[in-house]
């Protein structure tokens, strides 16, 4: 038998560590991140209330369902209106879905929306609020939510921002 040479102890040692580590290993890491939500469409229908298309993303590393939005839609300096929805929607890790909630926005919002859509100019928005939500085999978080983004113009489509 031939007696082990000295360059191949340290990668002898190395490779001892590496399993040994490798052994102590629980599987993947199950972190909960905060949501976060924006819109992504914005239709004025022609009663004058707004169809928004809510997009809702799951920064965690596991499946959560979404049970209750609230949120507050502010339009430039005019708050619009409440968005409420109960979605109940199972959204899988690192992904994102979209909720879509009807609102009847305030009178200056309205105005200010026709103003942005007539003109062919974007307009500002900021949501503010919060959502319940449960993670895979856990118990229900409340999380805090706010977004300030812009939306403009769909070439070819009336009424309608994103």
């Amino acid at each position: 038998m031939r007696p082990i040479r000295l360059p191949a102890l340290p990668f002898l040692v190395t490779g001892l560590i590496v399993l040994l580590l490798a052994s102590c290993a629980t599987g993947p890491v199950r972190r909960v991140s905060e949501p976060a939500v924006s819109i992504q469409q914005l239709t004025v229908q022609a009663n004058g209330d707004w169809a928004v298309a809510l997009r809702l993303q799951n920064f965690s590393s596991i499946p959560m369902r979404f049970d209750a939005l609230t949120l507050t839609l502010n339009t430039g300096d005019a708050q619009a209106g409440q968005l409420q929805a109960r979605p109940a929607l199972d959204i899988g890790p690192e992904s994102a879905d979209v909720v879509n909630v009807t609102v009847q926005p305030s009178s200056q919002a309205r105005l200010l929306v026709a103003d942005a859509l007539a003109s062919g100019r974007g307009i500002n928005y900021r949501l503010e609020g919060s959502a319940d939500a449960v993670p895979q085999d856990g118990r229900s978080r409340h999380f805090k939510l706010e977004r300030s983004s812009s939306l403009s113009p769909v070439p070819g489509l009336v009424g309608v921002l994103r």
